[in-house]
């Protein structure tokens, strides 16, 4: 196999070493904002600052991906987060609150900025036909890394306080910058490193300009006219359902240790460590299931929205109070349906043009994470009134009427692009070659390159 090779697995288990470290300070960073600031407030307050500097680098992410490398940026980002933890891990004892401010803005907006130089690097590394595979891999490496993140975050607080914690953390993120700065990925089109998947740099991994390739159309409005279509249609609507996918998710992550609490008194953190557990195991065969399906190639906006209703109805099966072989299983057909659209939607996002893409993922984390916050503060706060069921229904029913919303407009787009093509070719009096039929229609919208149709369905 050419595209998913030896070199593009070994930074994908140096990124999930990262993950790692990231899921066990997600726990660490919380009980510690506690100790420093002294009231649940304060943590609500440190969490908010660190979601809020996420949203701002997505917003700025594409720019500072157009200046920079995309290799430039990872490596930096991790280097940047691991002086942070450093610092933390150094005055862990006596660190005051803007120490603790500036280390999560740090993590907040370097996560962003890593994240998006990453997935939108993506096609360029393993190349446009293997881009879904590659992202199976990503998401089922940052799974098991956020089980096992979790579930050590605890023994690790523990035996070693919070200066190991971050500590651990800091070695992570030095991991990562180590394995981008050793093994050197093709992050960019023009960019003068080896690709992953071709040491000589000579792939052209399916990436073309906006402009069609002559350097031309930029200069009579087309970059701007390019920019404009790209970002349109469907693909906002994509980008607006996965934003609203995580103000859904973030009423079950708040909503899940009151549910471990009343299922399991006495151990409610062997509760929340088995469902996640459930969870991560979906995700892995979501990614086997894909693989094998789509032989390589994604899916389009259809497969997105319905991904987005079963994960929906899933996770407020969970939330019913089934007995424990009911659980595990509603937990790993969520997991499955997790994995199933972050590997679609991500696939999706990558058929855009190279100088796009950043865009695109920077507008993406943007949307995700800003759904996420106003969904933890609005859970948080539905919960001191109703009981768990209620609020994740609620919240996940929203999900699942924008995902059939999508569902309906990708439909009518289809019917009236297929009565388009069927009228130009009784116009014309032979078939329309330009056209394709069925699923293959669905995503070449908004990511036409010029003269060369991308590859994938």
């Amino acid at each position: 196999m050419t595209g998913v090779d030896l070199r593009f697995r070994s930074l994908v288990v140096a990124h999930a070493v990262s993950a790692y470290g990231t899921y066990l300070n997600l726990i660490a960073l919380s009980l510690f904002s506690y100790e420093v600031t002294g009231s649940a407030l304060g943590v609500g307050a440190v969490m908010a600052v660190r979601l809020l500097s996420g949203v701002t680098a997505g917003l700025t992410a594409g720019a500072l991906t157009a200046r920079l490398t995309r290799r430039t940026v990872m490596v930096a980002t991790d280097l940047a987060q691991t002086l942070a933890m450093v610092v933390l891990a150094l005055w862990a004892t006596r660190t005051p609150l803007w120490v603790l401010l500036a280390a999560v803005v740090v993590l907040g907006a370097g996560n962003t900025f890593f994240n998006v130089a990453l997935r939108s690097a993506v096609p360029v590394m393993v190349g446009q036909d293997d881009r879904a595979r590659a992202n199976g891999v990503l998401v089922t490496a940052r799974s098991i890394a956020t089980v096992l993140g979790f579930a050590s975050a605890a023994p690790v607080i523990a035996l070693g306080g919070f200066g190991v914690a971050f500590g651990v953390n800091a070695a992570s993120f030095a991991v990562s910058a180590g394995a981008v700065l050793l093994l050197r990925p093709r992050t960019d089109t023009g960019g003068d490193g080896g690709s992953v998947s071709d040491p000589g740099g000579t792939e052209d991994s399916g990436s073309v300009t906006e402009d069609g390739g002559d350097g031309f159309s930029s200069r009579r409005g087309g970059w701007l006219r390019g920019r404009i279509v790209g970002l349109a249609g469907p693909l906002l609507a994509l980008i607006a359902l996965r934003g609203l996918d995580a103000l859904a998710s973030a009423s079950h992550n708040v909503a899940l240790p009151l549910a471990a609490h009343a299922a399991e008194p006495s151990e409610p953190a062997v509760f929340m460590a088995r469902f996640w557990a459930a969870w991560a195991v979906g995700t892995l065969i979501a990614h086997q299931v894909l693989k094998r399906r789509s032989h390589g190639t994604s899916w389009g906006e259809r497969a997105f929205a319905v991904g987005t209703c079963a994960m929906s109805l899933c996770f407020v099966a969970a939330f019913t109070g089934p007995p424990a072989p009911a659980l595990i299983a509603a937990a790993v057909a969520a997991g499955f349906a997790d994995g199933w659209t972050e590997i679609v939607y991500t696939s999706r996002l990558q058929a855009a043009p190279d100088r796009q893409r950043a865009r695109l993922f920077g507008l993406s984390a943007t949307a995700e994470q800003s759904g996420f916050a106003l969904g933890t503060i609005a859970a948080a706060a539905a919960l001191e009134a109703l009981p768990a069921l209620a609020v994740v229904g609620v919240f996940h029913g929203a999900a699942a009427c924008g995902a059939l919303v999508l569902l309906l407009t990708v439909r009518r787009r289809d019917a009236r692009r297929d009565r388009d093509h069927s009228d130009r070719s009784s116009t014309s009096g032979e078939p329309d070659r330009s056209s394709t039929s069925g699923e293959k229609g669905e995503n070449t919208h908004g990511t036409s390159t010029g003269a060369r149709p991308l590859p994938g369905p």
